[in-house]
Formats: C-alpha cells, structure tokens, sequence
C-alpha cells in the first residue's frame, strides 16, 4: 500500500501542478502522467499498475470538469459544447485506456522477457523490454482514447475542432501524429532510463518490490 501510495501521489503532483503532468494544446492535452503508471505496472505488476491507472483516469475526469478545454466533454459527462455534451461515452474514454496503461507494458516486459539471453534474465533487466513496454503503455493510451473518441464523438468532435465530419479520422491521425508520437518516444527513454535503475534485482529488494 505504501509502495502504491508513493506512486499515486507522483501521479496526483504531475495532475495538479499546472503545465506539468497536463499540457494544453488546444486540440487535447499531452500528457507524461502515463509513464509512473508504466513504471509502477513493472515494479507491482498489473492490478496493481491497474489500480494506478484508474488513478490516472481519475486526474483527468477532475480536469476536464473543473479546467475544462473545447473537447472536455470527451472526458466528463459533466462538460457540453454547443448541443454536444458527454455521457457514458465520456468515462469509457476517460478511464479503459489509461487501466490498460497500467496492464498492457507489463505484459509487454515478460513477452520479451522470454525472448532474450539467460544472461539477462538473470540479471532481470531488459533494456528492449523496457523501451518497448514504454511505448506500448503510451501507444495504448493514445490509440484507444483517440480511436474511441471517432467512436462516441465523431460529430461533435469534428464541431469542437471546426473540421468536416467525413475528414475527422484523418484530423485524429494528425493528433495521433503530433502528440501521441512524441509521447511514445518520451515513454520508451524514461521508462528505459528509470527502469534500469529501479529494476535491479538488489534495488528492487531495497526497495521492497
């Protein structure tokens, strides 16, 4: 519980802290909360990397309710635009994605896990494994919040970012693109960079993990 504590109050200070875990962009909002979820999916596994991603959800429910952006209602029933406002729609987006951000790396890490040498298994600490399983943690967040927002908003959506309705999946590949790229690349270093650190088997059991 402390070990899960720590992490869910990195993840609430990146929330809360203005231009930090949050960064507005207009169109959406970039994020870096994804990668404690990541770290913490490999260092306590996934329920409990689940239990942090709800968390991350969470944060951006509380944001997108009280600061809220032209597209909000894509993540809070409790926001409208116009005639469009969110529903059920709005908490799946909102939550499935950022859960799975704190599964999917951790199956990730133990799938290449299997593939390397004996030499580092042994040693416990993959360095494809952990760029991979950083990709994979932010690549699930984007694809399926993106994806899903085509899904439920499609209309509305295509109003809030004053685009045609026949040419709003190709504006969601241009955010794709521009934001969920860059964060994709930012996860594999950091989860990389921290994951050596922290994934050490004498770390780990200095740790507790």
């Amino acid at each position: 519980m402390v070990q899960v504590a720590i992490f869910g109050a990195i993840i609430c200070i990146l929330a809360f802290t203005p231009f930090l875990g949050y960064i507005p962009l207009g169109f959406t909002r970039a994020t870096i909360i994804h990668i404690p979820v990541i770290i913490a999916s490999l260092l306590m596994g996934p329920k409990k990397g689940a239990a942090l991603g709800f968390l991350f959800g969470l944060t951006s429910f509380i944001n997108n309710t009280i600061n809220p952006t032209v597209t909000s209602f894509v993540f809070t029933p409790f926001y409208s635009l116009g005639e469009y406002s969110g529903g059920i729609g709005s908490i799946i987006i909102c939550f499935i994605p950022r859960i799975l951000v704190g599964v999917v790396p951790f199956y990730v890490y133990k799938l290449v896990m299997r593939f390397v040498s004996e030499e580092t298994r042994k040693k416990g600490v993959s360095s494809i494994g952990l760029i991979l399983a950083g990709i994979s943690g932010a690549l699930v967040n984007t694809l399926l919040v993106m994806n899903l927002i085509f899904v439920f908003f499609r209309d509305a959506y295509a109003q809030a970012n004053e685009v045609a309705v026949s040419a709003v999946y190709t504006f969601i590949l241009s955010v794709i693109g521009i934001n969920g790229v860059p964060e994709a690349i930012v996860a594999g270093v950091l989860t990389l960079c921290i994951g050596r650190a922290l994934m050490k088997k004498t770390v780990r059991e200095r740790l507790g993990f």
